[in-house]
């Protein structure tokens, strides 16, 4: 493949290409090391004319082709398989933000922007972008919008795809289709954008997109809450809407299990609350009216703390902090974005990124975790994630002591154990992560046949060589 190599070195130079093992190989393994696939090259346009160029040129030699972003994800949905028969088209090259318009709340960006760089830059705005995840400082938004990415503030912003107005798409022809448009309102035939948002690449790469902005926060309290059960945690978010005044932008659930860990492994971690309690709640309320201060103060802080000491009465609420600076809500929030690099660092594990309905969720953990530990009865549950909207990361942590070698063999009965209950609960196996490599099959298997087959159709159709990102999602 040396002349193919030679093509693409002509399309993108020298700056834009890696072929020597040693510089392929982060491009080839995924964040938690459990995928590590081969490529012919890595390929790293400076734009979406490159981008384009390569394509095409792959489309004429039948080389598939790797989108990748920030190479952040959980499922290996960016890592090339081990046939070695492809190229990774990493984005991270593409990096400009071409447009911002705070009278008309949109922002223009370049798949390659790190997410962070987005909020920050329309914080320097006066606006907020509200995708927010613990990984915002190293995720790019092409993969968020390529995955839907959630994060926790989905409850009051909704998904990465409510996020986004228009999009810049190479096709898998190499064609061009620019719908950077900043409308609300476009109802002139199929909405090409929503196919593409979500897809992880296996219908076309996201280049450019035309973000949704909202005003920025003037008023933002924080609290971490023990709480008595996940049943007691949904109680409590129900009344929350209504004591903030609809002003609820995320809710966390965490249980103890996890927490433990972040204390363990993670330099600086400290318990806010002196007692030990089963089950955590990180409350964060923001509004655009600007705070009051002195005594007529009348603003979050003081409603959720307000409504905090009703709960406790009711027997909802153990024990509770609210945080009185941003230095003592970014420890609090670091608590909760800390726990999958603690699980990583304690060992192997087995994650579960599940939805069901908000007012299920305390009956699926009770019966959930039944399950995990009838399938294996030494296992350390780990139940963290966005309460809010119904997803959990409803892990499964290896026992103390055990390697990958040996606690691997029991992952296919702790997916059966959890997967079916979801289903059964009428909930989504993957809520956020996506589908990748680790849940083709899992895919397959629990959505129906009419499902299957109509992903099946749409695949074919636009990528009839199979040759964008092939094996994710659906196998054709």
């Amino acid at each position: 493949m040396s002349d193919f190599v030679e093509k693409l070195r002509a399309i993108v130079g020298d700056k834009g290409l890696i072929t020597d093992e040693q510089g392929k190989h982060p491009y080839v393994t995924d964040w938690r090391e459990s995928f590590v696939g081969n490529a012919l090259a890595v390929v790293r346009p400076a734009n979406t004319r490159e981008v384009a160029d390569v394509v095409r040129l792959c489309a004429a030699e039948k080389v598939s082709v790797v989108p990748q972003g920030g190479n952040t994800g959980l499922v290996g949905g960016g890592i090339p398989q081990e046939k070695g028969r492809e190229i990774v088209l990493s984005l991270n090259r593409m990096t400009r933000i071409t447009d911002i318009d705070p009278i008309g709340y949109t922002m223009t960006v370049e798949a390659g922007v790190i997410l962070k760089t987005i909020q920050e830059t329309a914080a320097a705005h006066d606006r907020l972008f509200p995708l927010s995840l613990a990984a915002e400082g190293s995720c790019s938004i092409g993969g968020n919008l390529s995955t839907n990415a959630g994060g926790v503030q989905v409850l009051h912003y909704g998904n990465a795809r409510q996020l986004v107005l228009g999009l810049e798409v190479v096709t898998p022809q190499g064609e061009i289709w620019n719908g950077l448009r900043a409308l609300k309102k476009d109802n002139t035939g199929y909405d090409l954008r929503d196919l593409y948002l979500g897809a992880e690449g296996t219908l076309g790469i996201i280049t450019r997109a035309v973000l949704k902005l909202w005003p920025k926060p003037k008023d933002v309290a924080t609290a971490w809450v023990a709480v008595p059960s996940p049943e007691a945690a949904v109680a409590l978010l129900s009344g929350a809407h209504a004591a903030s005044e609809d002003n609820v932008t995320s809710c966390e659930l965490m249980g103890r299990q996890g927490i433990d860990l972040v204390l363990q492994h993670i330099p600086g971690a400290t318990d806010p609350l002196s007692g030990r309690h089963d089950w955590y709640v990180l409350f964060e309320w923001s509004s655009t009216r600007a705070r009051r201060e002195g005594a007529n103060a009348g603003g979050l802080r003081e409603k959720m703390e307000a409504y905090l000491g009703e709960a406790m009465e009711q027997g909802l609420v153990l024990d509770a902090t609210i945080a009185q600076n941003e230095t003592q809500a970014r420890a609090l929030w670091a608590l909760r974005e800390n726990h999958t690099e603690a699980s990583k660092k304690e060992g192997p594990s087995v994650k579960h990124d599940i939805s069901v309905a908000v007012s299920k969720i305390p009956a699926f953990v009770t019966e959930g975790l039944a399950a995990m530990r009838k399938a294996l009865p030494e296992c350390r549950p780990v139940t963290f994630g966005h309460v809010g909207d119904g997803n959990l990361h409803f892990n499964c942590q290896a026992p103390a002591g055990w390697d990958k070698a040996r606690f691997l063999p029991h992952a296919h009965a702790v997916n059966a154990a959890v997967y079916d209950l979801v289903v059964s609960y009428g909930g989504s196996i993957s809520a956020e992560h996506g589908i990748g490599l680790l849940k083709v099959d899992e895919l397959a298997h629990y959505r129906s046949k009419v499902e299957i087959d109509t992903m099946r159709t749409i695949k074919r159709a636009l990528d009839p060589q199979n040759l964008m990102n092939p094996g994710k999602i659906v196998r054709v």
